[in-house]
């Protein structure tokens, strides 16, 4: 049955060797499985009792989540092809649940980090250095997306009422709030950049006058924080992270902090929850009658 399945996902599937040898792996694995448990036990036999155990065991072995539901949907798609072909009567992992994935925590930049980055840091005063730095204190300060940031032209900047206009997914427009540090910076980027380029289709352009390009942003923003952090990832993202947890550990309603960042679900914004933990002592400081004993 296992060789009839192979070569089912290698001849009709067009599957990798390297995926072949996994599928085969976690097949023979659970095979010492069943076998361990009765000798009398066959893959016609086994039935959601024993798939069962055996997520138990692997859980056990603290194998994460996200490789047990791997091996889950292998043994899954085997006994799909067997009940296919008729060489089983029942698919005993059919109601089978695997384990939930662990919640990624996202990554972001301490505040102290972001201080020192936008004011400690000596940022060149030529058109590419204010530039730089002004797309890093417009992420943060803003929360936008990178493909946002790409699509700001100077229009989309009312300096009167220091507000930014952004289009987000789905082409959703919303309204966010900036303060006077990033009105000056983009007062000043625009002076400078007005200089050395006659016409600007974007907000922000590239050092011949052209659109930006998302690799250019990534690379402005890992070289920036790369600065003043080792977080493993550095992206236009953890920006954003940052921007979230910055306004969720001062006290930002959870709802206000959805609408600036445009998620269409709270749920989205609930996982920044999980960073917020300043806020939580600041709270039980100022609330218990015995916190300060």
């Amino acid at each position: 049955m296992v060789e009839l399945f192979i070569n089912y996902l290698q001849y009709e599937r067009n599957y990798s060797p390297l995926t072949l040898e996994k599928y085969v792996f976690c097949l023979q694995r659970f095979e010492e499985f069943f076998k361990k448990l009765s000798d009398g036990l066959t893959w016609q036999t086994v039935d959601s009792d024993v798939v069962r155990r055996w997520v138990e065991e692997l859980m056990d072995d603290d194998e994460a989540p996200a490789t047990v539901n791997a091996k889950l949907s292998a043994l899954r798609s085997f006994y799909k092809f067997a009940l296919s072909r008729k060489l089983v009567d029942k698919d005993p992992v059919h109601r089978i649940v695997g384990p939930k994935k662990d919640k990624m925590l996202p990554y972001f930049v301490r505040e102290e980090d972001m201080d020192r980055l936008l004011d400690d840091v000596e940022w060149p005063q030529d058109f590419e250095g204010q530039r730089d730095r002004t797309i890093i204190m417009t992420f943060y300060n803003t929360g936008v997306r990178r493909a946002e940031l790409i699509g700001l032209t100077d229009e989309a900047v009312d300096f009167s009422s220091c507000q930014l206009k952004v289009t987000g997914k789905r082409n959703k427009q919303r309204i966010i709030p900036f303060g006077q540090e990033l009105a000056d910076a983009l007062r000043n980027y625009i002076k400078i950049r007005n200089e050395v380029f006659d016409h600007s289709p974007a907000l922000f352009v590239d050092g011949k006058g052209c659109c930006m390009a998302p690799h250019q942003i990534e690379r402005i923003v890992n070289r920036a924080l790369a600065k003043v952090c080792s977080l493993k990832k550095k992206s236009p993202h953890v920006l954003r992270h940052s921007f979230a947890t910055a306004m969720l550990n001062h006290d930002a309603g959870l709802e206000s902090v959805q609408k600036l960042l445009g998620h269409a679900s709270l749920a989205t914004t609930e996982i920044y929850t999980h960073t917020t933990f300043e806020q939580l002592k600041r709270v039980y400081k100022n609330a218990h009658p015995r916190a300060e004993k």
